[in-house]
């Protein structure tokens, strides 16, 4: 693995747990009024400056990058991929959305993201500007995030392909190829759909593995069972994705934890010891706001389970797009100063 940035953890003694974030943040007020690129920066400058303050080790720019208001509901975080890739309609006829309807297993969406025409390619996807607008902005180390193919595929119609494995790996090489000019110091796959389809674990293991070859810097997964408008959508388990985990190449794994019930975290044993953890202690599913001393019992029972030395990043469960900004930056500074109460700081 290349040089990161990231701070070293120590030889012995208490080991270092950094403080992260997982992705989205909510828009500011004048960005949702006005969104030009003047108050996109402007928001961008605040979101890095408010995790600064709080004290994070590895920061991100809340995927504000990405914030469409026709869709705020998603943060970006399909449209922003699917809408720029060649090969992919995203205005599908009333005659393809009615056979989408017709499918069982697309009833969790009314609509497609879009149809597969033709062969997936880059199109106008430019992620390394993306990444290279918010490295002029900071200097502190910060992670990258996007959408694994898996999930990618899953909310889009297929008319050409006649195969999703097919759909996941041509979203994989287009990924693979983006993710190849990012210069920050985590890049962080975000896969929510799989929590709830663990047949299809193998297809979206080998998407995933496919761009994060081609990345630079420290690997991570970010796995959740959903995050719309406060909702748990998928209604899987842990265990039920320990050989999923386990097959994927990565450095770390960014997990939700602090709503998930406590077979989950024992269920965690069975992750190889390879890949480190990052553990989920913040709610981000009501606006009551931990003190540091809860978010320290969370790290401790984590860490009684799964050992200290097990546990690299602790953060929000998921992103914190649906909160308020005050309650979202509360968050952020109990997740801190939890995590230094833990190690004694």
């Amino acid at each position: 693995m290349l040089n990161s940035g990231l701070p070293d953890r120590p030889s012995g003694g208490i080991a270092v747990i950094r403080t992260t974030v997982v992705g989205s943040y909510p828009a500011p007020s004048w960005l949702r009024a006005f969104p030009s690129r003047e108050a996109r920066l402007d928001a961008l400058r605040s979101v890095l400056k408010i995790q600064e303050l709080a004290g994070l080790d590895v920061i991100g720019d809340g995927e504000l990058g990405r914030f469409d208001p026709n869709h705020p509901e998603t943060n970006g975080m399909i449209d922003a991929f699917v809408r720029p890739m060649g090969g992919v309609s995203v205005e599908p006829t009333t005659e393809q959305v009615r056979r989408w309807r017709a499918d069982p297993a697309m009833s969790y969406r009314s609509r497609p993201a879009g149809i597969v025409v033709g062969p997936i390619v880059e199109g106008r996807l430019d992620l390394p500007s993306e990444d290279a607008e918010v490295a002029a902005l900071t200097d502190l180390p910060r992670k990258f995030t996007l959408t694994s193919p898996y999930m990618l595929a899953r909310v889009l119609g297929d008319e050409y392909y006649g195969d999703r494995k097919a759909v996941v790996l041509a979203i994989a090489d287009v990924l693979a190829r983006q993710v190849q000019g990012l210069s920050a110091s985590v890049l962080q796959v975000d896969e929510a759909n799989v929590t709830g389809n663990p047949d299809d674990a193998p297809i979206a293991a080998e998407g995933i593995n496919r761009l994060l070859r081609s990345a630079r810097g420290e690997k991570a997964v970010h796995l959740c069972f959903g995050n719309y408008g406060g909702q748990v959508i998928q209604r899987g388990a842990y265990k039920t994705l320990l050989a999923f985990l386990n097959a994927l190449e990565v450095d770390h794994l960014v997990l939700e934890l602090a709503r998930r019930p406590e077979a989950d975290l024992q269920a965690l044993l069975g992750v190889d010891p390879r890949i480190g953890l990052g553990i989920g202690v913040i709610d981000i599913k009501d606006n009551v706001v931990e003190t540091p001393e809860v978010v320290a019992r969370r790290i401790e029972r984590a860490a009684s389970v799964l050992g200290a030395d097990r546990l690299r990043f602790v953060h929000p469960d998921c992103g914190l797009w649906m909160l308020p900004r005050a309650v979202a930056d509360a968050k952020l500074r109990a997740l801190v100063r939890g995590r230094d109460l833990f190690e004694g700081r």
